[in-house]
């Protein structure tokens, strides 16, 4: 990392430009890092070492998408490649083709480079010029010389918080606060598993007002969880500006995640038990609310297992929203092998254009399943004292889910073995 310049002590979301950097090494595969605040300490830092060599500037903004190109191509035995400004960059302050501030050198060409900078060459510009030249990512770099471009890098990092997972309510109800809440934090030392965990002790105090027999508690208890949901949010957006993402944190946020809408169901099922008792539906021989909460908890443990099972194993996340329904089987890297794709969805074909509320309903409906579209819908319906209504809904939609899912389950398993019983092998995702 070359941190010379004093701009490498620039903060920005939280960061030195230095530590940013560093990050962005680490976490495209960099076993050992040197940050050069004085180019006399490269001197014999490599001796007897002959893997690539990654150089990073760090008297600008970095991201990820600005060292990635360079470590996923084919590196030459003996030489250097160096990232450029691809065409349109969103960064104008260099012209297309430009040096942008990573390279990485292997054989002599290493030992050349860090020769150089021992002898003061921070520039490298000799070295770029025979470099093979890759074009950066899309969000990789920014300067951060005066006061207006670093509040342009900071509107460019940013942009990484919006995720393509993201539904209209996830972006217009809650990205617009979880986004500030999140440019706070990340200037604090709260980390996103701390923000997990304050999440868990919200929804903790939210479960208990709503299992009471009040209906101002369960509506106080509603709003505290559906607060735990905004703050949720800002574990994920933390970790991706602060560089500090891990499969720990990702299940962390997704068990807390799941226990929520499990403990939520249960504690209002409770509530409802208490304040409405066995008769609400006339004489029956059970309490319907109770028998609710047994009929919910295998639901939700068949919708969690399908879920999981599908995106570890088919899918290779941690994500609930990256949930696949169908596969398609298509051609492995090695002989032998397949791997299994997201299925392209198939359009419904209409032979004449649909009204604009049937469009729209079209369009929306899909969203009422999701999380944060529930969370919003429990709060309504506890504030019209209407509880035992939304226990309902979420009862038979944890049993319609369990179906669905379970059904998706059967079809992967099923072609899964059928490419076994082919003798082919399956690639992990």
């Amino acid at each position: 990392m070359l941190a010379v310049d004093p701009l490498a002590n620039t903060r920005i979301a939280g960061l030195t430009a230095k530590e940013r950097a560093l990050r962005v090494a680490t976490r495209v595969g960099a076993t050992r890092v040197l940050v050069v605040d004085d180019t006399t300490q490269v001197a014999g830092w490599r001796d007897g070492r002959t893997c690539p060599l990654l150089i990073v500037r760090a008297d600008q903004l970095v991201h990820t998408p600005l060292v990635a190109p360079l470590v996923a191509a084919a590196l030459p035995g003996d030489g250097i490649v160096a990232a450029v400004v691809p065409a349109g960059a969103l960064v104008q302050d260099l012209t297309t083709g430009a040096y942008a501030g990573a390279m990485i050198a292997t054989g002599a060409h290493a030992d050349a480079v860090v020769a150089a900078i021992v002898g003061g060459d921070t520039e490298l510009a000799g070295f770029v010029e025979g470099a093979t030249k890759l074009p950066h990512g899309r969000i990789a770099r920014a300067p951060i010389r005066t006061p207006e471009e670093r509040r342009a890098a900071h509107r460019l990092l940013y942009q990484i918080l919006i995720k393509p997972q993201d539904n209209a309510i996830t972006r217009y109800l809650y990205r617009p606060v979880s986004f500030p809440l999140t440019r706070l934090l990340v200037w604090t030392p709260i980390t996103p598993n701390q923000i997990s965990y304050m999440v868990a002790i919200l929804v903790a105090i939210g479960l208990y007002f709503t299992a009471q027999p009040s209906h101002n508690s369960a509506t106080f208890g509603t709003v505290i969880i559906l607060i735990a949901s905004y703050v949720d949010c800002c574990d994920g957006e933390v970790a991706r500006v602060k560089l500090l993402s891990s499969k720990f944190g990702a299940w962390v946020d997704t068990i807390v995640d799941e226990l929520s809408s499990v403990g939520y169901t249960v504690a209002l099922g409770w509530h409802c038990h208490l304040i409405y008792g066995p008769t609400f539906f006339g004489t029956l021989p059970f309490d319907p609310w109770l028998l609710g909460i047994w009929i919910a908890l295998p639901a939700f443990a068949v919708t969690i297992y399908c879920i999981y099972y599908n995106i570890i194993v088919a899918v290779g996340s941690a994500n609930s929203q990256d949930y696949v329904g169908s596969f398609e089987v298509v051609a492995g890297n090695r002989e032998g092998s397949v791997k299994l794709v997201p299925a392209a969805p198939k359009a419904i074909v209409t032979t004449r254009e649909l009204p604009g509320w049937l469009q729209w309903l079209a369009t929306y409906a899909p969203y009422v399943v999701r999380r944060d579209f529930i969370s919003w819908g429990a709060v309504v319906l506890a504030a019209l004292h209407w509880t035992h209504g939304g226990f309902i809904t979420l009862v038979l939609g944890a049993v319609v889910t369990g179906a669905i899912v379970a059904i998706d389950h059967i079809k992967l398993r099923s072609l899964r073995r059928a490419i076994i019983r082919r003798g082919l092998v399956v690639e992990a995702p």
